[in-house]
């Protein structure tokens, strides 16, 4: 008599349990049916922004819905960031996430969520290297040759950065720890005045973007010693890496998208299908390529991985130079 009752109380579970995931498969079959929303921490007319403008038009064709560029300016990238987590897990609010999101996990004592924690990986996008720039002033033309002058200097070099604790910061900091050499941290409010200081030589070194660069550098402006990617970038192939001279030295800006920590999978691997396929399209590759990065293409645990060892990574550095927000 045991036997029968043991096969409809499993018949019983598996249907039950068939009943709890229709809610979901439809929700996400028909997903989407209206805009999408991708939200980014910093103003209009930055690199991040760049990227989720050049690939909005690539998404909503293959969506078949609008998507919507949503400015959140303010908080280091953390306000929205939080935003995003406490959005409804449906797949329409997506977050544009950078380099900035791992640093900010180790860079801020009380934030309101854990990122790696309450996030969801979709995909990522591109990563792109910083350049080790020089003020034409300062005579090294090689990273040796920078190496040897700054701890024949020692805390005479100023370097120039978009903040306490930004990406240009954090390169910097891993830069002085792995060569011992000592430099002396100036902070602005934003990448741009602390370009034009450096360009005006009131600073000598800074790690900027390469899109920021780029034409200063054409034009004998500032001096590239090196990228900070692991590879040469296509964009400038004359110019070394940092790790070529400071073994296992690496500092890039990476971007994906990320959705609140329970949204359905069916969802987050529709969108991961959906950009893999756009990342995949030779023009869209050639626009970021333009932007100084490489395609990264991978399934929402790769981004997921990615994240976590980055977090990991500079959470070390954070704490070697004892780095605190301002």
């Amino acid at each position: 008599m045991k036997l029968p009752h043991r096969r409809q109380f499993l018949h019983l579970t598996a249907g039950a349990a068939a009943l709890s995931a229709l809610p979901r498969m439809a929700t996400a079959q028909a997903y989407p049916s209206r805009p999408v929303r991708i939200v980014i921490g910093l103003p209009p007319g930055g690199n991040q922004d760049a990227i989720a403008r050049l690939i909005a038009p690539w998404l909503s064709e293959r969506l078949g819905q609008q998507i919507i560029i949503d400015n959140h300016p303010s908080g280091s990238n953390n306000i929205a960031a939080e935003a995003v987590i406490r959005s409804p897990p449906d797949g329409y609010t997506l977050l544009l996430v950078g380099d900035y999101n791992a640093i900010n996990a180790s860079l801020y004592d009380k934030l309101g969520f854990d990122f790696v924690r309450d996030t969801a990986p979709v995909a990522s996008l591109i990563r792109a290297p910083a350049v080790l720039l020089v003020n034409p002033s300062v005579p090294a033309k090689t990273v040796p040759e920078f190496i040897a002058y700054a701890k024949a200097n020692p805390g005479r070099l100023t370097m120039a950065s978009a903040g306490s604790g930004t990406p240009p910061h954090i390169a910097g900091e891993l830069f002085k720890m792995m060569t011992g050499v000592n430099m002396l941290h100036v902070p602005y409010r934003g990448g741009g005045p602390a370009l034009i200081d450096l360009l005006g030589g009131q600073v000598q070194v800074g790690f900027f973007s390469m899109p920021a660069s780029i034409e200063h550098i054409r034009t004998d402006k500032l001096r590239a010693l090196a990228v900070t990617t692991v590879e040469r970038s296509p964009t400038m192939p004359d110019v070394p890496t940092v790790g070529e001279f400071v073994p296992g030295y690496e500092k890039s800006a990476f971007f994906g998208l990320s959705a609140p920590r329970a949204t359905p999978p069916e969802i987050v691997e529709r969108l991961n299908r959906d950009i893999n396929a756009m990342l995949a399209d030779p023009v869209a590759k050639a626009r970021l390529a333009a932007l100084g990065g490489t395609v990264l293409a991978g399934s929402p645990a790769d981004f997921g991985k990615l994240i976590a060892e980055e977090t990991e990574k500079w959470a070390k550095v954070i704490k070697f130079a004892n780095i605190k927000p301002k």
